[in-house]
């Protein structure tokens, strides 16, 4: 499942530079989460540093249009790491 960050942001730039895909960017709005990028953290932390972060309660939640297993997550993360 990747993450999405909801209209409840503040842009207060935490969770950007926390990424360690580089998923998030700055939107037209608010920060935005690329779920192709984003693997919750698997393969890095234990969980979400964004989430971690977030000064705001439930701003960074599960997106409902992107869910994925943790093995879907891991692979992922090796795809993106470029270790397969």
């Amino acid at each position: 499942m990747a993450l999405l960050i909801t209209e409840k942001c503040i842009n207060c730039d935490m969770c950007d530079p926390e990424c360690p895909n580089e998923a998030i960017t700055f939107g037209a709005e608010i920060y935005e989460i690329d779920p192709n990028k984003c693997t919750e953290c698997v393969g890095h932390y234990e969980k979400p540093t964004c989430q971690s972060v977030c000064p705001i309660t439930n701003c960074i939640i599960i997106d409902p249009d992107h869910k994925e297993t943790n093995d879907e997550l891991l692979e992922k993360f090796v795809k993106i790491q470029g270790l397969a």
